[in-house]
């Protein structure tokens, strides 16, 4: 191979590799704010996959379009290609180099889920919790209920309870997981986390919110006929704000919470011919938050 050829092949895969690496850091502008610290390492490892994807998607697309425009036979030509038959050294690269870029993404996968290190209903036996940056503990576990189709949160220890999600910001948050009839999905876009909850089955969740901001918790799983209403705010504060709106809610008498599944429901006689199951009872709270 000529000295310019090989010249040539060099400055195109620099300039591919630094234009792929340019589209995987737009990556990190297709997705909402990082709200949590485990969604920087999503988002790194996710920037990664776009970088390489890009490198090998460019490349193949450069290398038909070369082919196509550079390469054509003659006008007249209705000959045969030149009979090449195996390619022992080439046939070694095109098989080493995606062995060894497919075992590099697995590992790094791996090494960021190890950091996160977030527990789900498989509980891990590991005797230390492996923290993405030093940070302090909550001390008191959130239980959270999902049932068709309303969220409640239960903060056991101040005898709360809610149907708004409040977290104090740069604290280990640690929830209680519990589905009551389907299987539901605990899913905030801004964590970039998200965890089945199964019926007869309680997962332990750990994350680390690290972004004040008020976020929207989604049901993941298709779980009937509302399933699109079953949405909740989940407000993550300072710890002082956080203390003030436990002790306030924890001074309001209880009561029936609106719920949009329920109310649409008992409207159904506008819907003649709908057919679903009766939505869960309004959960009785101490915090509704009325414009959810």
């Amino acid at each position: 191979m000529k000295k310019q050829t090989i010249l040539t092949l060099a400055v195109a895969a620099i300039g591919l590799a630094a234009l792929s690496w340019w589209i995987g850091q737009q990556a990190y502008s297709w997705f909402p704010p990082q709200a949590s610290a485990e969604s920087v390492l999503i988002d790194r490892l996710f920037s990664v996959l776009v970088t390489i994807g890009s490198f090998i998607f460019l490349g193949v697309v450069g290398a038909l379009g070369y082919a196509v425009l550079f390469q054509q036979a003659s006008k007249y030509d209705a000959g045969d290609g030149p009979p090449i038959e195996g390619n022992i050294p080439l046939e070694i690269v095109w098989t080493a180099i995606p062995f060894v870029l497919v075992m590099g993404i697995a590992f790094y996968s791996y090494k960021i889920y190890d950091e996160m290190e977030i527990r789900g209903p498989m509980e891990h036996d590991h005797t230390e919790m492996a923290m993405v940056m030093p940070m302090e503990t909550s001390g008191s576990e959130i239980e959270v209920i999902a049932k068709q189709w309303a969220w409640e949160f239960r903060y056991p220890a101040q005898k709360v309870s809610s149907t708004e999600l409040h977290l104090p910001v740069n604290q280990r948050a640690h929830l209680i997981l519990r589905a009551q009839d389907v299987i539901h999905g605990f899913y905030i876009p801004a964590f970039r986390l998200k965890q089945d909850m199964i019926p007869g089955r309680v997962a332990k969740f750990e994350f680390t919110p690290i972004l004040a901001g008020k976020y929207r918790l989604r049901d993941s799983q298709y779980s009937g006929t509302y399933f699109a209403a079953m949405q909740a705010n989940v407000v993550v504060e300072s710890a002082d704000d956080y203390q003030t709106w436990l002790t306030r809610s924890a001074a309001t008498t209880p009561a029936a919470a609106h719920n949009t599944a329920f109310a649409e429901y008992n409207q159904k006689s506008t819907r003649a011919g709908w057919k679903t199951i009766v939505p869960a009872a309004p959960p009785i709270v101490n915090y509704s938050n009325p414009n959810d």
